[in-house]
């Protein structure tokens, strides 16, 4: 006989492993397939690659046990500093940081409290399979995946290894190419963006003191984000460069001193010193898409399978954080609405509807939000650098629209 679960995920990543966990904490039976194996200790080949996680999402990863087994601390963002298309400074008049633009210190922060927190790809990921095999009502299948037959009362589940299995609900957490949003007729509204974003991880001569830089630059914005030390390099950023596909190949196929000298220029007169790259450089085509619907009978879409943002604002797996939380939430909810008893049908109609209702309107103003950001930063236009310019000055002198930011942003 086949085994039934409560809840299938497909997909290991952070988004579909913290909802396995959170869920399995509840005493719920799950089911979690990846593709690709689990390894719990960091792999250097992924060096470079770095998540930004907001405050607000650092409760939900210790409640599901994920982040007190990072192999290595994360760096807090404790000051932001936000410029409008400063490019390169001569080098006689570079300041500290341009005056053209705005900072968030600690004080805007409630209870100043970090901004965010910079964790990098392989410390997340091993701190994710230590996690994973530590739930017993976890059952993990990692290199595994499945096929999925989706009836009135139940799914049935064929794996790869021909074993049998049912659940009342699947998830879909297999990324922005998600197989089973295909299989479930769901359409995708696709904004691409005609650009790249460059990813690298770079090594300074002084310490970036846990500020962020955020340089939008006509062509694109620049980001530079504070990384904890390495063995080798005891200060370190990651940096996300997005400009046209012909620059930013260009940028990525130059010689490594010349590259570092021009990340420094952007840099907007930041007194970093000397900077070296740190590791490999990756290439990424940037476009914004969204499910035009997160769930079909006894399926729920989530993380990049439901929406995927432009990396402006660097809200993409916050976003699906969010949705963890609150599908986490509802189904906690029902499940103690039936008492317990194992009567609850956690892939009814009506949990899956509320749970749409709940995320998807507020995921689509973010991603309008962040398209706006690139439109209106990424450009020439003088009337929409007039207005952008307004907008860095009214939250530099209004404490109360600043703070109210803030706290948006950290996902308070």
């Amino acid at each position: 006989m086949s085994k039934h679960y409560d809840l299938c995920i497909n997909g290991g990543g952070p988004i579909g492993s913290t909802l396995a966990c959170l869920v399995a904490r509840q005493g719920r039976r799950v089911l979690l397939l990846e593709r690709n194996p689990f390894v719990t200790e960091p792999l250097s080949s992924l060096d470079g690659r770095a998540y930004a996680l907001a405050e607000g999402v650092i409760p939900l990863l210790e409640q599901a046990g994920i982040w007190a087994q990072l192999p290595r601390p994360a760096e807090a963002i404790r000051a932001i500093h936000v410029l409008d298309g400063q490019g390169p400074l001569p080098r006689a008049s570079r300041r500290q940081i341009a005056s053209d633009g705005l900072t968030f210190q600690p004080e805007d922060a409630p209870a100043q409290r970090p901004f965010g927190w910079m964790v990098e790809a392989y410390d997340l990921l091993a701190a994710i399979a230590r996690t994973v095999s530590s739930h017993p009502e976890l059952d993990v299948r990692a290199p595994e995946t499945g096929s999925f037959d989706f009836r009135e009362d139940r799914v049935d589940i064929t794996l790869s290894s021909g074993e049998k299995a049912s659940a009342s609900l699947v998830v879909a957490a297999d990324g922005r190419r998600s197989a089973l949003r295909q299989q479930a007729g769901i359409g995708v509204q696709v904004t691409p963006f005609h650009k790249h974003a460059l990813v690298a991880a770079m090594a300074h001569k002084k310490p970036h003191h846990g500020s962020a830089l955020e340089n939008f630059l006509p062509q694109g914005p620049f980001a530079r984000l504070p990384l904890p030390a390495s063995d080798r390099h005891p200060h370190r950023s990651a940096i996300v460069w997005t400009d046209t596909p012909q620059r930013i190949k260009h940028f990525h196929d130059m010689p490594a001193d010349a590259f570092a000298r021009l990340v420094e220029e952007r840099l907007g007169g930041e007194a970093l010193g000397k900077v070296t790259l740190a590791g490999q450089r990756w290439l990424y085509p940037l476009a914004s898409q969204y499910a035009l619907r997160y769930t079909a009978p006894r399926l729920a879409l989530i993380g990049d399978a439901a929406h995927g943002l432009h990396p402006v604002a660097g809200q993409g797996m916050n976003l699906g954080f969010r949705d963890v939380r609150t599908l986490a939430a509802l189904l906690e909810e029902a499940w103690n609405e039936g008492n317990g008893t194992g009567r609850t049908d956690l892939g009814a109609p009506a949990l899956l509807a509320r749970y749409q209702r709940s995320t998807r309107p507020g995921n689509f103003a973010m991603l309008l939000a962040c398209n706006g950001m690139e439109h209106l930063f990424s450009t020439h236009n003088p009337f929409l650098r007039g207005a952008r310019q307004l907008g860095l000055k009214a939250l530099e002198r209004l404490p109360g629209l600043r703070r109210s930011f803030v706290q948006q942003a950290m996902g308070l």
